[in-house]
């Protein structure tokens, strides 16, 4: 009201935004917020793959299930992108390619046929039947052997997930020791490792097992196929 009020009677040069009580909209939170988030799961991961695969520069980039309003957009700005997605999705964003489809079965992809591919902060909810998708405990294991037939020899494959103490929240997701993860992968090879800790920071180039006890971390792999 104290700023309503001086907004009021402030002197100006124009009838331009005069102030009406009519239409007020008060915005009571904002006073002592920061200026945004530069940590946490989302923030980093997403950052810390779309600066590998700029680095990269692959002709094509497919991607399955990631943020389509944080990664996506991130690679959209230098490379087009294919996004493979149980959900629908409808945009005509130049650069997007949208393919609706089950992460488990890629038919729409041949063995060895794709050279670059991420999957972020998603296989950790398949087979639980929060997004509408068939209820199956191993889905988690099915999709990361799809991902492992379809990435090319030399390709990478960059995967963000939940890592620490191993557990199921259902429905929500799954916590995995990243060692899971590493074992569920045998014809890839990891190349680096690193992870947003429990407090919301990233730790760069560390030992998967040293996350094993955390207790929501976010692991971040980078994997090629030799």
């Amino acid at each position: 009201m104290r700023d309503a009020r001086a907004y009021r009677d402030a002197p100006r040069t124009d009838a331009s935004f005069a102030f009406a009580w009519d239409d007020i909209q008060p915005m009571l939170a904002d006073f002592t917020a920061p200026a945004g988030s530069a940590g946490g799961h989302y923030f980093h991961q997403d950052l810390w793959a779309a600066r590998r695969i700029f680095a990269a520069r692959p002709s094509t980039h497919v991607d399955v299930g990631s943020r389509i309003d944080g990664f996506v957009a991130h690679l959209l700005t230098f490379m087009p992108v294919t996004v493979v997605d149980i959900r629908p999705l409808h945009s005509d964003v130049a650069g997007l390619r949208f393919v609706q489809g089950d992460v488990c079965a890629m038919r729409m992809f041949g063995d060895a046929s794709v050279s670059s591919l991420s999957s972020l902060h998603a296989i950790e909810h398949i087979g639980l039947g929060r997004y509408n998708d068939p209820i199956a405990p191993d889905a988690w294991r099915t999709a990361l052997e799809e991902c492992q037939r379809v990435l090319a020899p030399g390709g990478r494959f960059y995967f963000g997930t939940p890592v620490g103490r191993e557990r199921l929240n259902f429905n929500s997701g799954r916590v995995f020791d990243p060692r899971t993860i590493i074992a569920a992968l045998p014809g890839l090879r990891l190349t680096s490792f690193s992870a947003v800790d429990d407090a919301g920071a990233l730790v760069e180039s560390v030992d998967p097992a040293a996350f094993a006890i955390a207790e929501y971390a976010c692991g971040l792999f980078e994997f090629t196929r030799p």
